[in-house]
């Protein structure tokens, strides 16, 4: 049996060239990136420049309160590095603390489930670092689309309507901003930020009299640690307010948690795959499950690695549910765990060996963790279902990403660039959704609420505890060959993101399909793990796919014991991706068709 052909018709090129080439989960962020790159700009002034408009244009998938992983590799330094804008629980988010409260669970959303915002502070670190720009020149974007306005999306609207309710009668703060009037915005108005701008523009001022400009980005990222943000949003986070389970509580992060963090950088994790380096985050991150996924599958045969065929899907089906019980087992921010996570055991070949022995015929639906001695696995609550104390739960907000069966409640932003020259990024930003807790008037954002990835349970690496970082969702991909960055992907999508990646690298790496039409073909996943999202439920067994992947296939998923959830054909993904071929110089791009928001650039 061969490799499924790739589709001869795809929803758009992928596109080619030698200047440099952008992609986002949104057109105007793209083409910022982009001119960025026209007028001189390097991949990391035009990805900065990128991401504050995600900010502005994409609210319900992103924002300042927000935070960000990135990986990256430098024209001059091919080795792969972790951006790590993953902000830590504040000193005042003890597990004591929440389950005083009355709480069983870390909130979905509210001040009560965010973390120190780590984006903004990451942003200019990587452009302080590597770019090329002054500050102003690469927030003008931004502040001129939250000044002048920008045509909301569907989306946006969407989003606002299904929590309007809440902002009516909780968040009035919200409500005022982004119901003015008492009126849902329509697709396609114009909308406005200049609360955000004001942010903005202060953060450049805070350089006016720095000689250097390095020193001017420095003098911002001291300003948004100590100055307006951090100050505005402790106090109204101390505010009592509603969240998701449905009661009032005050934030517990305060002015000190800001002040005490700055971005920094660490080595990707990486595994060898079919003549190629994939690089991640490290187990802080779930970046590590797709390598175990890969290092499961890699003792296949390539027909058992089509995500298009009955044997294929249910071959990947089995082998991520392996890797996702591990990740839920043993992964967390190493920095503070009791023991590190032990990623080198859960990627030796005698341990995935052992993994890819448990792949039978038919689909399991237990979670199985593996045993790594001397390391005792946790096991999470696994419902299938939860019902908060209080019947009061916040209608609309619950999973704050892509649901289950891949409809859009929130999300998360990526971009992708690649410059003439060999820079490469690939990153992932989220948090700070517009839904996530009140409007912080001052600010014109919110905080995010990362630290619901967190268990209020002993003994898990990712309890909540002070000054840790949660295990976040978010996880961009670097690939490389023979020691050289050759693509760039990503995509949004919670839980999913890396079980969508792991299509696209199969596709393209063993099937020999183009990026498009990697993106394109039709996607699957699994829902039989510990949900990283409030309210953190399992289906056992569970899978999801696109009608597209065909009767005959889908039937086989079934009759082998696959709790199958049927979803629209251009339903699942969100992914990006931009490549640069070391030997030519010829730079690549190709971005996701649903949703019809996403879009790659260059030339």
């Amino acid at each position: 049996m061969t490799f499924t052909p790739p589709p001869t018709v795809t929803t758009r090129p992928t596109l080619t060239g030698t200047f440099g080439m952008s992609a986002s989960t949104h057109w105007l962020a793209t083409a910022s990136a982009q001119a960025v790159l026209e007028r001189g700009g390097n991949a990391f002034d035009a990805a900065v420049a990128c991401a504050f408009v995600l900010h502005v244009v994409e609210p319900h998938l992103n924002g300042p309160g927000g935070d960000l992983v990135a990986l990256f590799a430098t024209a001059d330094d091919p080795t792969p590095v972790v951006l790590a804008g993953q902000g830590p629980a504040p000193a005042g988010a003890t597990r004591e603390h929440y389950l005083a409260e009355g709480l069983e669970l870390v909130p979905g959303a509210g001040a009560l489930a965010a973390a120190v915002p780590g984006a903004v502070d990451a942003w200019l670190l990587l452009l302080k670092d590597h770019g090329t720009w002054e500050l102003a020149d690469v927030f003008a974007f931004a502040i001129g689309y939250a000044e002048d306005g920008h045509p909301v999306l569907e989306r946006v609207c969407a989003t606002i309507r299904t929590v309007a309710d809440l902002f009516a009668e909780h968040w009035p703060s919200s409500a005022a901003h982004w119901m003015p009037g008492g009126r849902v915005p329509e697709p396609g108005e114009l909308i406005r930020n200049p609360a955000y701008a004001r942010v903005l523009r202060g953060l450049i001022a805070a350089g006016d009299s720095a000689s250097t400009r390095e020193e001017r980005v420095e003098a911002a990222r001291t300003e948004w640690a100590t100055g307006l943000v951090a100050r505005e949003a402790a106090a109204f986070a101390a505010v009592r307010h509603r969240h998701s389970p449905g009661a009032d509580h005050a934030g517990v992060i305060a002015e000190a948690d800001f002040a005490a963090f700055r971005a920094t950088y660490e080595p990707a994790t990486t595994l060898e795959f079919r003549g190629h380096t994939i690089a991640k985050t490290g187990a802080w991150g779930q970046g590590p499950a797709l390598l175990e996924t890969l290092a499961i599958l890699d003792g296949f045969d390539d027909d058992r690695l089509d995500p298009s065929s009955e044997l294929g899907a249910h071959t990947i089906l089995e082998a991520q549910k392996l890797a996702y019980a591990d990740r839920d087992a043993y992964f967390g921010d190493a920095g503070l765990a009791d023991e590190p996570v032990p990623v080198e055991e859960l990627l030796a070949p005698e341990y995935i060996a052992e993994r890819r022995a448990l792949i039978g015929e038919r689909a399991s639906a237990e979670f199985r963790p593996g045993r790594v001695p001397g390391v005792e696995p946790f096991l999470p609550p696994l419902r299938t279902e939860y019902t908060p104390p209080t019947s009061a739960a916040i209608a609309g907000i619950g999973e704050p990403t892509v649901s289950r069966t891949g409809e859009t409640r929130g999300d998360t932003c990526h971009l992708d660039v690649v410059d003439r020259w060999g820079n490469i990024v690939s990153a992932t930003p989220s948090g700070g959704w517009l839904q996530s807790s009140p409007t912080i008037p001052a600010l014109g954002f919110c905080l995010g609420t990362r630290l619901q990835m967190t268990w209020l349970e002993e003994g898990s690496p990712s309890t909540l505890r002070p000054g840790k970082r949660p295990r976040t969702t978010l996880t961009p991909t670097l690939v490389l060959r023979d020691g050289v960055p050759v693509t760039a992907l990503g995509s949004p999508g919670g839980d999913q993101q890396d079980q969508w990646q792991l299509l696209y690298l199969l596709r393209t790496l063993v099937g020999d399909y183009t990026p498009q039409q990697a993106i394109d073909a039709p996607a699957l996943h699994t829902t039989s793990l510990a949900d990283s999202f409030w309210p953190r439920t399992w289906v056992p067994g569970g899978a999801v796919v696109e009608a597209r992947l065909g009767d005959h296939v889908i039937a086989g998923l079934e009759a082998r014991g696959h709790v199958v959830t049927r979803v629209g054909g251009w339903t699942l993904g969100r992914l990006s991706s931009v490549g640069r071929e070391p030997r030519t110089g010829l730079l690549s791009a190709a971005a996701n068709p649903r949703g019809m928001q996403g879009y790659a650039a260059g030339r």
